[in-house]
């Protein structure tokens, strides 16, 4: 059973049948989601390795790399993004890039204008 909002902001509830609803989205193992835990483990492991080695000037695009990987994964697997309408993929990836963006601009101001 699923419910609808009409226009009216009156709330209609609908049968959907199993099938439809399986074919919709379908539920991985718990195997899937043990996995990505273990690789979210492993880039945490590889970020505070990182803190303790000397990698010069390359220690803060490394960090970013890292955190933008894990971000990604938690929200395609974990929040089922990977899963969902096609709209909701492209604001996710839209709003990611653009926030990319502004880091990328905002830490160059800083090294280029201090």
């Amino acid at each position: 059973m699923s419910a609808t909002i009409e226009p009216t902001g009156a709330v209609v509830e609908a049968e959907v049948p199993d099938d439809e609803l399986k074919e919709s989205y379908t539920h991985h193992s718990d195997w899937v989601y043990i996995k990505v835990a273990v690789v979210l483990a492993v880039l945490t492991a590889l970020e505070v390795a990182a803190s303790y080695v000397d990698l010069g000037s390359f220690f803060l695009p490394i960090l970013f790399v890292l955190m933008a990987v894990k971000f990604v994964l938690v929200v395609l697997f974990f929040m089922h993004l990977r899963y969902d309408a096609k709209i909701f993929g492209r604001l996710f990836w839209s709003g990611f890039i653009l926030a990319v963006a502004v880091y990328v601009i905002a830490l160059s101001a800083f090294q280029f204008f201090s």
